[in-house]
């Protein structure tokens, strides 16, 4: 049986595409059309709205880089009036940034690296004409703006640490000379320029540490955890005259960021605890509270105080009456469920916020104002799209306002007012439309397409995605993506691969080639189930904290009852499955590997083994503990044993492949070591795959290819029983011949 799709044919080769019927020009994605697609950025609509520059990232897989270039387009032509504007092949151009009166644009570029030291500015004509360079600073640039007057250009350059402001007058900017204009020990830190241009205001630490910067230069490379820091104070300096004066002095926070009203009369600031260790974790914003300074009085009020809560995404409305942030719905204690707004009146001094939003039963995200300051837009998940919301200010209530089988991101520009719509689908990777106004956002039919960075897609043949429904062991309801393999004909059984999302507090969607490279296995003959497992966002609160206590049992339920369900309509054959995720995804492979012996091959990508040991190797511990049941660890491991993989190893029959990074901070490394080491000696076949790198994703493209290519070869193996099981010497034979010959699609499923 074949679901019906629910997803509007776009165009005549969606229908070629999705119909089983697959022209003989149209051959199937590979893991170097991934590595190969562009990626489009940083749009810059200029103030009347005519026009937008923005960046196309080409990448390097084969020497793990990327070179960027500036674009323009016309807003009212789109896509066909695209030009590309910079034109050095192995060099980048990046920040395109518009002149207030939009005659011309500054950007960074390392294209005279050589030179001078590191990344310069330099202007140019979108008209035509050569660029021209602007700086020459010793260390490069690092961040720049001009200010709304259009009098100057600042930018920050210095060591790292030690960053200073400069302005350039924007009037001479080819031949004018660099005036530093702050001067203080230690860096600038977050910056900008008050509405009448007169003032910057930054944040800078109190000093800075010469004897740390000596260590490293001497080569003493230990690292000290949760070293102390210097707290940071918010600042003032006039643009004209140079003079710095401190806005803040208290000792009881450290200012991290900060947001300045439209009218210039107030700064919302988030302060930091000044305990070393709650300001010098990677979850260290549960120990900010949010306050609100007066720039006429120089009165600082603090607005939030609850301890373990990190608010989010403060905001003015245009009108600077409000003020707004996100938190969680529970703002007095730490919790993983949805956000709300909280919102005030800017001069209601001591008054409480109010909540707004209750009845929506998702997570809100900071998003834009309207003019008239009534409304609050949002972009927000809905089961497997996102989709653009309004918040009424006053009541409080939610309206939906786009209903798009895709994954929506809309904006709008600050200067310019042009409202930008973020688009992927599962045919069109991630690309940006416009329309005239708000409203436009519900109209399909009056959006503007911009930008068209991967037109290759259009002769590749993809597998038809879908959304599915089906009911779990307790009777409710649970959603995902299923991706019928290409050429997928009805009574077929096809092998199955299970790909599991990360977070868990995410969800799959129909976006572009989602689920870890699921339109490559749709080209390889097997369907892709992308299940949103309990756990996971936009089906509504319950859905998100049902894990809670018991983080295993009911998403491996959803997980299973979602592949039952696949078998019962006849799609899949039950005997060649394999079931692969990463993060949190990985966590659950895992627990499928130690409670069924269904799969015939698993991958596991970062995922937990031991709850216990997990806690102190990770670089968060508070969502953990949310998680297993918000007992504290040390006073009760059995909580976190009943739920680890590994108390159940003995169990685990099913051959399984790991990968790391060995300095993931997120999922420690030992934790896949102690996976890998289990089965071996339990004589289940496994591999262990390292990679270099200090971050939770696979830093190096070419890694990442290693890792999709190697975990596919496991699968055929496997599931399908073709091919010869993988070894890490045949990558870059393997890729060299997908793209070389790329694969026809295939007939033996």
């Amino acid at each position: 049986m074949r679901f019906p799709s629910t997803t509007p044919l776009l165009a005549a080769v969606l229908a070629v595409t999705w119909s089983g019927q697959v022209s003989a020009q149209q051959r199937t994605f590979t893991f170097m059309d991934v590595q190969e697609l562009k990626r489009a950025g940083s749009w810059v609509p200029r103030s009347d709205g005519a026009l937008m520059l923005y960046t196309v990232t080409t990448p390097d897989w084969a020497d793990a880089d990327s070179q960027s270039d500036i674009h323009i387009v016309s807003l009212e032509e789109g896509v066909s009036s695209n030009r590309r504007l910079t034109f050095t092949d192995d060099k980048n151009e990046t920040q395109p940034t518009w002149a207030p009166d939009g005659s011309f644009f500054v950007f960074v570029s390392n294209r005279d690296s050589e030179e001078s030291g590191g990344d310069q500015l330099y202007m140019m004509r979108h008209d035509g004409g050569e660029a021209q360079k602007i700086t020459e600073a010793e260390e490069g640039v690092s961040g720049f703006n001009f200010s709304p007057d259009g009098r100057w250009l600042v930018y920050r350059s210095g060591e790292s640490g030690q960053e200073q402001l400069f302005r350039i007058s924007a009037a001479d900017l080819t031949a004018g000379e660099a005036e530093q204009l702050t001067e203080g020990e230690a860096g600038v830190q977050q910056w900008d320029f008050s509405p009448d241009g007169n003032r910057i205001y930054f944040v800078r630490a109190d000093d800075f540490e010469e004897d740390e910067k000596l260590r490293v230069k001497e080569g003493f490379t230990v690292e000290v955890k949760n070293a102390t820091t210097p707290l940071s104070k918010l600042w003032s300096i006039d643009v004209i005259s140079s003079t710095e004066s401190p806005l803040t002095t208290s000792e009881l926070y450290s200012v991290d960021a900060f947001t300045i009203s439209p009218d210039g009369r107030w700064i919302g600031f988030t302060g930091g605890s000044p305990k070393r260790y709650e300001r010098n974790i990677t979850q260290a914003r549960l120990y900010t509270d949010q306050y609100l300074y007066e720039v006429g009085s120089g009165r600082v009020e603090r607005l939030t105080e609850n301890y373990e809560v990190g608010e989010s995404g403060l905001s003015f409305s245009p009108d600077s009456r409000w003020i707004a942030f996100v938190a969680p719905d529970d703002m007095e204690r730490y919790s993983m469920t949805n956000s709300r707004m909280y919102v005030r009146t800017v001069d209601d001094s001591g008054g409480a916020f109010r909540k707004i939003g209750s009845d929506f039963d998702e997570s809100m995200r900071a998003g834009f104002w309207s003019d008239d300051a009534s409304t609050i837009y949002f972009n927000a998940g809905v089961k497997v799209t996102t989709q653009l919301h309004a918040l009424d200010v006053q009541t409080g209530q939610v309206r939906q306002l786009t209903h798009e089988r895709a994954a929506l991101s809309v904006s709008r520009d600050e200067d310019s007012g042009v409202i930008l719509i973020g688009y992927s689908d599962p045919v069109t990777p991630p690309t940006v439309f416009t329309t005239s106004s708000i409203d436009g956002v519900a109209d399909r039919s009056s959006w503007v397409q911009l930008v068209d960075a991967n037109p290759q897609v259009r002769d590749i043949a993809l597998g038809e995605e879908v959304e599915i429904n089906w009911t779990s062991t307790d009777g409710k309801t649970v959603g995902g993506v299923l991706v019928y393999p290409v050429g997928y004909s009805e009574g077929t059984r096809y092998p199955l691969i299970v790909a599991i999302h990360g977070g868990p507090a995410s969800a799959d969607q129909l976006r572009f080639n989602g689920g870890y490279n699921a339109q490559v296995y749709a080209g390889a003959g097997y369907a892709v189930l992308k299940p949103n497992y309990r756990g996971s966002t936009n089906y509504g609160n319950a859905h998100r904290t049902d894990i809670v206590g018991d983080y295993f049992t009911l998403g491996f339920d959803d997980i299973m009852t979602g592949v039952d369900y696949l078998i019962e309509q006849g799609i899949v054959d039950s005997e060649r499955m394999g079931a692969l995720g990463w993060s949190a995804g990985g966590h659950w492979s895992n627990w499928i590997l130690t409670h069924t012996d269904r799969f015939k091959a698993i991958s596991s990508g970062a995922g937990t083994m031991n709850w216990i040991s997990m806690y102190a190797q990770s670089d968060v511990q508070r969502n953990r503990q949310f998680y297993i049941g918000d007992d504290f660890l040390y006073g009760n491991f059995d909580r976190y044993w009943d739920q680890s993989p590994l108390k159940y190893i003995a169990d685990a029959e099913t051959p399984t492949m790991v990968h790391v990074v060995e300095g993931d901070p997120r999922v420690p490394s030992p934790q896949s070591v102690e996976l890998h080491m289990a089965l071996k000696k339990l004589g289940v076949p496994t591999e262990l795959f390292m990679y270099p790198g200090r971050s939770h994703g696979i830093p190096d493209p070419r890694n990442r290819l290693v890792k999709a290519v190697s975990e596919m070869a496991w699968m055929d193996h496997y599931v399908r029983g073709i091919g010869e099981k993988f070894e890490w010497k045949q990558v870059l034979e393997t890729l060299e011949a997908k793209k070389e010959s790329p694969k026809a699609i295939s007939e033996s499923y």
